[in-house]
């Protein structure tokens, strides 16, 4: 994105939000201890502006594609994102997954400047499934994306883009020339080595191409340059007419002008110097189609494409991206020429049909025969022998009133052979057209899929404007036929924010819930329920709960579909942890329970029998039998205020460690498979269990900031202690309130799991990490304390934890 569009769209993006009377609000930096962000208000998706079947950002502004992929059954969307204003502001990446390339789930902030470093501006993304990184594991390959100005930063995930961290802090792994941005990089199957493209404006507009065999040193191998190539730069190979015998590869710019060639992994060599266009909508920054990629390590072998419509906006929200389409090269008459073709999951959204068949019809009768038709989301297909047909134009008006007025119209002009202004020539005299109406967002396919035509024209919001007509003027048309289908809402109700194992759709039975930063957030006056379609008899089942404010957070379960049974156990802020059914409390443990804070409770239930766990404990605090209820839904509860929930899991891997209750002193601290801490500052956490002299180990992983660490021989109140901490600042250090007793150069890496080991005995204290020693020194301080946790200025996971 270069300075003057940046500009240019700062403009247009607050003019736009002027217009709506909704002030743009100012953007900003995250922190590593509350990445990932999700600042997204609720919705339902229901406004009367956004399409409902092509994707928009929850709230804030989008822009650009980045990074589409496909990853362990999920497809991956990755934007150019503002979340906390409707304008250009200090660019992060947005994030969005999908099944099926059609129900799109919003995730939290990707990338978030403040975390990741850099200009977090567009680029691509790849599954490494070799591992050529040596970033992941075979068994869990890494997801590597690309971005930067004026050099190539690479990010990595290990954790299926729920995490990114910076390769090398940061480091360019490539500087071309001039101004440059907009990395995208593709498997080169024949050399068997990584290929990127870079924009950049060194001696004009093109792109400079790189190879490498892991994904992290690049050298560069030639420059393609070529005046009309700017910016957002893809490449790609496609069979020319399905045949991977004549393979060409297709290089693309923002706009969508492309050309095709050769290219053998170092040099790109085009078929012709004149580029094509993939649409003939405006094709701009500030237009209805800009800045597309295609998607990366998809099933099959199919090349699917989707772009940035820059017009299209609401009260909570600027952008939208195309419907998915595959792309292809076919043989017309005047050469080879890409296709674009919405992808066949799209049928998945049909109901409402209608079909009609072959007729010659008048002006009137052409008007009359889809009265009646009503909707604002349509798919279109429409087969007219345009030989046959004396009609001057002839095509579609969707949005009318009952009289006819108003409408947007997609017309086919005869004389000249143009659909929507375009060229679209008849195929053996007859003229095909695939119209996709979804509210404001309109995108028009032809030709055998050469002609696409992407537009946001204006939305009418009255009520009466949801017609659908066929016209015809100056003559009859012969229509062939004709199927009309009402699209559905694509908008799921996959969970965002809430981490679970549970294979059932959640669904609310009282109070209103939302989706925050962190977890499920419920508000109720009363009880309130969050329950999961799963119906279980004998489990283990757990979660983290949180009280904002009010009184109770719970985990329900062998609950019925309307709650009017169930089982709940909760902690209550007025002091004690209790387990209810509806009509009977069966216990009630006194409790100090605070409001603000994280508590994992577990339910173990095997027939009659109940037990309730609380801070990983190793024994019940509460076991009794009760045969109320024999099986039924798993849920959350919150009761006389409001309450989070998070890694709601059945039948999950425990979580290891010393012996519980734990304790939170600072930092919040949850357990998604293994415990997790996130803190400004020092978070630490406190088991039950004391030592003086011992083995004590576990895995630790920095997920984003400064520093992970395990403590030992610490306080109740955690005044006191020892802490060996692994610091991506580059050391391993060993310290205690008011002094650093080792500090040992150390390469520590973000998204890396290292097991850090400490054995003690008597005053001398010695710190392994991988197994070598690093400290070995003597302190007669503390002789004895609580084991615990600590993290530093981020967030980090903590596994297999022993003490012995």
């Amino acid at each position: 994105m270069s300075g003057t569009r940046r500009a240019l769209v700062r403009l247009v993006t607050l003019l736009a939000a002027l217009a709506l009377l909704v002030p743009a609000a100012p953007a900003s930096a995250g922190t590593p201890g509350e990445y990932p962000e999700f600042p997204y208000p609720a919705t339902g998706y229901d406004e009367p502006e956004r399409g409902q079947f092509h994707f928009t950002s929850r709230g804030g502004w989008m822009n650009d594609v980045n990074a589409p992929l496909y990853h362990q059954g999920q497809y991956h969307l990755f934007y150019q994102h503002n979340p906390h204003g409707l304008a250009w502001d200090t660019m992060h990446w947005g994030h969005a997954t999908s099944p099926d390339l059609v129900h799109w789930t919003q995730r939290p902030v990707a990338l978030e400047p403040g975390v990741h470093p850099g200009d977090l501006w567009s680029g691509g993304g790849v599954v490494d499934t070799a591992n050529t990184s040596g970033l992941g594991t075979a068994q869990n390959p890494p997801i590597v994306v690309f971005s930067g100005t004026n050099g190539v930063r690479v990010f990595y995930s290990t954790d299926g883009a729920r995490t990114f961290q910076a390769y090398d802090g940061g480091r360019p792994v490539a500087v071309p020339q001039g101004t440059s941005r907009d990395p995208k990089v593709v498997w080169h199957a024949a050399t068997q080595r990584w290929s990127m493209v870079v924009w950049s404006d060194a001696g004009g507009n093109g792109v400079d191409v790189y190879t490498s065999p892991d994904l992290l040193h690049w050298s560069k191998t030639s420059r393609f340059a070529a005046g009309w190539l700017f910016e957002c730069p893809d490449l790609y190979p496609l069979p020319v007419d399905g045949d991977a015998s004549r393979t060409r590869w297709v290089l693309n710019d923002a706009s969508g002008e492309y050309v095709t060639g050769d290219f053998d992994g170092a040099v790109f060599r085009p078929d012709q110097a004149t580029p094509q266009r993939m649409d003939h909508g405006p094709s701009a920054f500030d237009g209805t189609i800009y800045a597309g990629l295609t998607f990366q390590n998809t099933p099959g072998s199919r090349v699917v494409q989707m772009a940035w419509m820059p017009r299209s906006r609401g009260s909570s929200w600027t952008g939208a991206a195309t419907f998915p389409v595959t792309l292809g090269l076919k043989t017309f008459a005047d050469g080879v020429r890409l296709t674009r073709t919405p992808v066949a999951e799209l049928s998945s959204l049909r109901y409402g049909s209608r079909s009609y068949g072959a007729r010659t019809l008048t002006g009137p009768q052409a008007w009359d025969l889809l009265a009646g038709v009503e909707g604002d989301t349509f798919e279109v297909l429409a087969d007219f022998d345009a030989a046959a047909s004396t009609a001057a134009r002839f095509g579609f008006r969707s949005d009318t009133r009952a009289d006819g007025s108003g409408g947007v119209e997609v017309g086919y002009d005869k004389a000249a052979g143009a659909l929507r202004g375009a060229p679209l020539a008849p195929v053996n005299g007859r003229v095909r057209m695939r119209l996709l109406v979804d509210r404001d967002q309109l995108e028009v396919f032809a030709g055998d899929g050469r002609y696409s035509y992407t537009d946001t024209p204006p939305f009418d919001r009255s009520p009466d404007t949801r017609g659908l007509r066929l016209f015809a003027t100056g003559g009859d048309v012969r229509l062939v036929s004709l199927e009309v289908h009402r699209l559905a809402s694509a908008w799921n109700t996959a969970e965002s924010t809430l981490s679970t194992n549970l294979p059932g759709t959640w669904r609310p039975a009282g109070g209103a819930w939302r989706d925050v930063g962190g977890g499920k957030r419920g508000s109720a006056a009363g009880d309130a329920f969050y329950l999961n379609d799963t119906v279980r008899t004998d489990f283990a089942y757990e979660a983290d709960v949180s009280i904002v404010d009010g009184r109770a957070a719970a985990l329900t379960f062998r609950a019925s579909a309307d709650v009017s049974g169930h089982y709940t156990v909760n902690v209550d802020a007025d002091g004690y942890v209790r387990l209810w059914r509806p009509g009977q409390v069966l216990a009630t443990v006194p409790f100090a329970v605070a409001r603000d804070r994280w508590y994992h409770l577990k339910v173990v239930a095997q027939g009659a029998r109940l037990r309730v766990y609380l801070d990983h404990s190793p024994a019940p605090l509460i076991d009794l039998s009760d045969t109320a209820y024999a099986g039924g839904r798993l849920g959350v509860n919150v009761y006389a205020g409001t309450g989070d929930f998070q890694n709601a899991r059945v039948d999950g891997s425990a979580v290891t460690g010393p012996a519980g209750p734990w304790t939170p002193l600072s930092g919040a601290w949850t357990a998604p498979g293994a415990l997790r801490g996130a803190a400004v500052g020092d978070g630490f956490y406190l088991s039950s269990l004391r030592g003086g002299d011992f083995t004590y180990g576990g895995d630790l992983r920095l997920t984003a900031g400064r520093a992970a660490a395990l403590t030992f021989r610490a306080s109740p109140d955690g005044s006191g202690h020892y802490t060996a901490n692994v610091d991506t600042a580059g050391y391993v250090k060993l310290w205690r309130p008011g002094a650093d007793l080792a500090v040992v150069p150390a390469v520590i890496v973000a998204g890396r799991t290292y097991r850090l080991t400490v054995v003690a005995s008597g005053p001398r204290i010695r710190v392994f990490l991988d197994g070598v020693a690093l400290v070995d020194v003597t302190d007669g301080a503390y002789a004895s304390g609580f084991f615990g946790l600590n993290v530093f200025d981020g967030t980090a996971t903590f596994s297999g934890v022993t003490v012995s």
